[in-house]
């Protein structure tokens, strides 16, 4: 029967992906508080009947691009929080602070070098706890979070159990693994100084990324030459316009480029390097872990570790995407998307 279900759930998802709307999609801005002054920027995203018996989904970015830009792309094949609000569920897209929409830390408005890597792993789990107590007040959500969304969303599950029914890591570093190919010991994010320590000098509070700079690894994970034939060339640019447009300064430099905090770098540094930020074993909610086999941040142990710690999980699922890249939610359907998607629209719809 559960065989049946399933099937009977993948075939519907795959017509909702494909077919034309019929219903018209609501996007609503709002704002909550997270620390004193640190406003919070979310987006919700929901169709005509959804949400009724299932908990919000809560929607967290990576270390560079923020929420909208990253989920709610306006073009086909470009917002995962879309399909996930065709499939039933009310949808939110967060900004972490210092990101987007949301109050960006003083450090941010200060030559880089001048400060410290900004905003650190603590103080993103503050800001999803903001957003949990006022999507679900008294409930609880499921989260689906992107490389160091997923990281970030994983610390929050583990300090907040109770709160979360359901848990996507996608795409996640998680450690305690030494040793990566392009982050940690010997690469220019370790310091020359300091074996074994975050190169801050070098990435201070913030970095800069420039539409050029956004594409080069989605493209060096397409194993092909054509990457037209991977993915949406109206997505690649609608990326990288809405990347852009989310901070307020870019069009003050040349080229136009946005600011992202370096703190993310500093806490992937860390888990690049065998050092464990969080602990799975304390989560309770059912977790699917999708790792892309293309995928140039998680590595295939971060998957083995995150299995073996989730000792107290109500379920455990975890799905490799074959030949798939980091940016699968934003390729082609054929090149993995509507696989994706598939699994992330089952999952969810496991009884609480």
């Amino acid at each position: 029967m559960r065989l049946i279900l399933n099937t009977v759930i993948s075939l519907v998802t795959a017509v909702s992906l494909t077919a034309e709307p019929r219903d018209e999609v609501k996007r609503s801005d709002f704002q909550v508080t997270s620390d004193p002054g640190v406003r919070i920027a979310v987006r919700e995203v929901t169709a005509p009947g959804g949400g009724r018996g299932r908990p919000p989904v809560l929607l967290l970015h990576g270390a560079r691009v923020p929420g909208v830009a990253s989920f709610d792309l306006p073009v086909p094949g470009g917002s995962l929080a879309e399909d996930l609000a065709r499939a039933g569920h009310r949808v939110y897209v967060m900004d972490a602070r210092g990101y987007g929409a949301s109050t960006r830390p003083t450090a941010l408005s200060r030559p880089p070098q001048e400060s410290r890597p900004a905003v650190r792993s603590d103080e993103v789990v503050r800001d999803i706890a903001a957003v949990v107590d006022r999507i679900a007040p008294k409930g609880r959500v499921a989260l689906l979070g992107w490389a160091t969304g997923a990281h970030w969303l994983g610390q929050y599950a583990a300090a907040r159990p109770g709160r979360v029914s359901h848990l996507v890591l996608y795409n996640t570093l998680y450690g305690p693994v030494d040793g990566h190919p392009t982050l940690g010991r010997g690469t220019d994010t370790e310091d020359p100084a300091h074996p074994g320590r975050f190169n801050a000098a070098r990435y201070g509070a913030y970095r800069l990324a420039t539409g050029d700079s956004l594409l080069p690894s989605w493209d060096s994970s397409i194993p092909v030459q054509d990457k037209t034939a991977w993915r949406d060339p109206a997505v690649a640019g609608a990326y990288v316009r809405a990347a852009l447009a989310s901070d307020p300064t870019s069009g003050t430099r040349t080229p136009p480029s946005l600011r992202a905090p370096s703190g993310a770098m500093e806490d992937s540094f860390s888990l690049a390097t065998g050092r464990q930020l969080w602990d799975a074993g304390t989560i309770t909610a059912r977790t699917l872990i999708v790792r892309s086999e293309r995928d140039f941040w998680s590595r295939p142990e971060d998957v083995t570790r995150l299995r073996e710690h989730l000792v107290h999980a109500r379920e455990v699922r975890s799905v490799e995407l074959p030949e798939a890249t980091h940016y699968v939610h934003l390729d082609r359907a054929e090149r993995g998307r509507e696989r994706f998607v598939r699994e992330v629209v089952d999952f969810l719809g496991l009884a609480r």
